[in-house]
């Protein structure tokens, strides 16, 4: 039988590979921030209406651990929102997708989660694939210049902060509902944003607004799947699914900026998708 929290995360991939077609889109013009700050909005209210619904007390009983996970994901997205404007996609995509590992790493080590050979063979057939796919021209020898380290430190940082999230997020599973988890990353994320915005605000205009609604869908979207797929099973196994989203992401480039793949991306992406069914196979068996 296909696992809960595999069909959670490829839908959190799916979801969240849009958001990043969307975050493109509006960045376009719109300062980073003030997509930070539209996502918190959105997702704030998307999740209190949630709650209500669900009849679910929003502060939950972990309120500290809560709110280290509103704080180290509100940085995380700051940092990836920043290495993705001001990095190739390539490099941005490349150095973002350092998080699964991490995440498999510390989960191994705070949560004491077991490490298989399936699941490190997963990881790397998805790092070799992003590579691929993402075709960084440093590696490729395309650059005439060196990338900004301030861009590159944020990426790598993001993934740092993102993979200390997750982790986060499989702690609080266990008593934690879905919904209360996600509420603490606007709750951190809308305040920080805010002051950055306070000289340089632009206002949406046109589709940009349409642009923006879908970053908070999307955004919804993924969180509560991740959320949900990461209080069902180990962190270093639901991290391996995220993988997909990266050949999800090539096909909205082809689609919608005229990028169509290579040999190189059909290869990484046929090795991304391979890891993620490894990785289904085995737990199915187990």
């Amino acid at each position: 039988m296909f696992p809960k929290a595999a069909g959670h995360m490829l839908v959190s991939a799916l979801a969240f590979s849009l958001m990043t077609l969307f975050v493109k889109l509006a960045g376009t013009r719109l300062p980073t921030q003030e997509i930070v700050l539209a996502r918190a909005i959105l997702t704030l209210l998307f999740t209190l209406v949630a709650l209500w619904r669900a009849g679910v007390a929003p502060l939950g009983s972990k309120r500290p651990l809560l709110w280290l996970r509103g704080v180290t994901g509100s940085l995380a997205l700051l940092c990836v929102y920043y290495a993705v404007t001001h990095l190739p996609l390539a490099e941005a995509t490349v150095l973002q997708y350092l998080y699964p590992p991490l995440t498999a790493a510390l989960a191994a080590w705070l949560l004491h989660e077991r490490l298989n050979r399936v699941v490190f063979t997963s990881l790397g057939l998805g790092i070799v694939g992003i590579v691929l796919v993402a075709q960084p021209s440093a590696l490729f020898g395309l650059h005439s210049q060196p990338l900004p380290a301030i861009a590159i430190a944020a990426a790598i940082g993001g993934a740092i902060l993102s993979s200390c999230a997750y982790v986060i997020v499989r702690k609080l599973g266990a008593t934690e509902h879905p919904l209360v988890i996600v509420l603490y990353f606007p709750l951190v994320a809308l305040p920080v944003s805010l002051p950055g915005l306070l000289d340089h605000f632009t206002w949406p205009r046109g589709i940009e607004w349409l642009w923006l609604l879908m970053v908070g869908v999307t955004t919804q979207v993924g969180q509560v799947s991740i959320t949900r797929a990461l209080s069902l099973d180990a962190a270093s196994r639901t991290a391996a699914y995220s993988y997909v989203q990266v050949p999800l992401a090539a096909l909205w480039g082809a689609l919608f900026f005229d990028a169509w793949p290579n040999v190189y991306s059909a290869v990484g992406a046929l090795l991304i998708l391979s890891g993620a069914l490894l990785n289904l196979r085995a737990h199915a068996a187990s």
